[in-house]
């Protein structure tokens, strides 16, 4: 089968990322693929329409021309219905769709006869991590959640000596020491803060540790704190109360909060009551890096910046699309590393549902 691959620009309104980059698409060509791209999907990303011809593409005016001239088509968000309505029976579509989100697109992309590979159901293996779009995208989230948390402070994040007497660290915790709390801690160690890490998992203690910051131990052994996968497994009730016990114990004294906590599939832990938030150093900023799954703040609200009790609470959507260009190449590099491997079953129309990546994100 002959592989035309179709980049769309993107329709979600703040989402300025693209699926290919023009390196990218020097590969896809160099595979002997047909690659077209609608006018201007790189655009936000800064990659112009000029350096995706120079690279070997296509350039379509229209999206409906784009469908129906690739039997591939590569994107940053799940497509809504009248994407899919437009993508041409029996096409592959490789995209970050959640299965969990909308039973009405399901049936559409069933009706179509669509063969979906999702990436958000990467396992967490070896051979899969120059795929994950997850911990790329993440790695940035951590980064620009810090970023934003100096901007809404009326304080600096390092110490100084000034003339006019010393101003003392900001404190920063972290709650949640994935790929995204990890990146926050960095961050915020490489801007002179002083900082706080919490996690359930056992072994997040010595990464947090190398990178300057201090741990908060939950006490669970390795079994209790994490699934098969390697992701920080639901608790009880009791648990969670508990943590928000101990939580609570340095959050009054807190200028920024970083919230990472999530369970695959679940509503993200409820970490930080309303009650904490009145106790905190009025001025203090919280990142609720969870608002995805509804936030680890009782008071985030999803897509918005808010003020509550004197606290702003930042639950933005889609951070890492605010860091557009470097956000753009790591998906690109990401999706195309996923797109080769494929590449000889995608050509003969066979999966093979013994290798664990394809098993685990093929969704048809």
């Amino acid at each position: 089968m002959k592989i035309n691959i179709g980049i769309p620009k993107e329709i979600i309104s703040d989402e300025r990322r693209v699926a290919a980059t023009p390196d990218t698409v020097t590969k896809m060509i160099a595979a002997e693929c047909g690659v077209c791209v609608e006018s201007g999907a790189g655009s936000a990303s800064y990659f112009v329409d000029q350096d995706y011809l120079a690279a070997g593409a296509e350039i379509k005016v229209t999206t409906k021309e784009l469908y129906e001239q690739s039997n591939i088509i590569l994107k940053v968000r799940t497509p809504t219905i009248n994407e899919i309505d437009l993508i041409k029976e029996n096409t592959t579509l490789i995209t970050p769709l959640v299965t969990t989100q909308s039973t009405e697109l399901l049936s559409k992309i069933k009706t179509k006869n669509l063969t979906v590979f999702s990436l958000n159901l990467l396992p967490r293996i070896a051979r899969a991590q120059s795929m994950d779009i997850l911990s790329s995208m993440s790695n940035i989230a951590g980064y620009k959640s810090v970023i934003m948390a100096a901007d809404y402070l009326g304080k600096f994040f390092p110490m100084l000596t000034t003339a006019a007497g010393t101003i003392l660290p900001a404190k920063v915790i972290v709650i949640g020491a994935g790929v995204a709390g990890l990146q926050a801690i960095a961050t915020a160690r490489r801007l002179g803060a002083v900082v706080i890490a919490f996690d359930t998992r056992p072994a997040a203690e010595e990464q947090v540790k190398s990178l300057g910051a201090s741990f908060i131990s939950l006490a669970t052994s390795h079994e209790q704190s994490e699934d098969k996968g390697g992701y920080a497994k639901e608790q009880s009730a009791d648990f969670y109360k508990n943590e928000q016990n101990i939580i609570s114990q340095y959050s009054k004294d807190a200028d920024v909060i970083i919230t990472t906590a999530l369970i695959p599939g679940k509503r993200a832990p409820l970490l930080i009551t309303e009650q904490m938030v009145q106790n905190m150093k009025p001025g203090s900023v919280i990142v609720d890096l969870a608002i995805e799954q509804q936030g680890n703040c009782a008071l985030s609200e999803v897509d918005k910046i808010v003020v509550r009790h004197g606290i702003t609470i930042v639950g933005l959507l889609n951070i890492p699309g605010m860091v557009t260009v470097h956000a753009s190449q790591l998906y690109a590099k990401n999706i195309w590393t996923f797109l080769n491997y494929i590449m000889p079953q995608l050509k003969s129309g066979h999966y093979d549902l013994n290798d664990d990546i394809v098993k685990n994100c093929l969704v048809k």
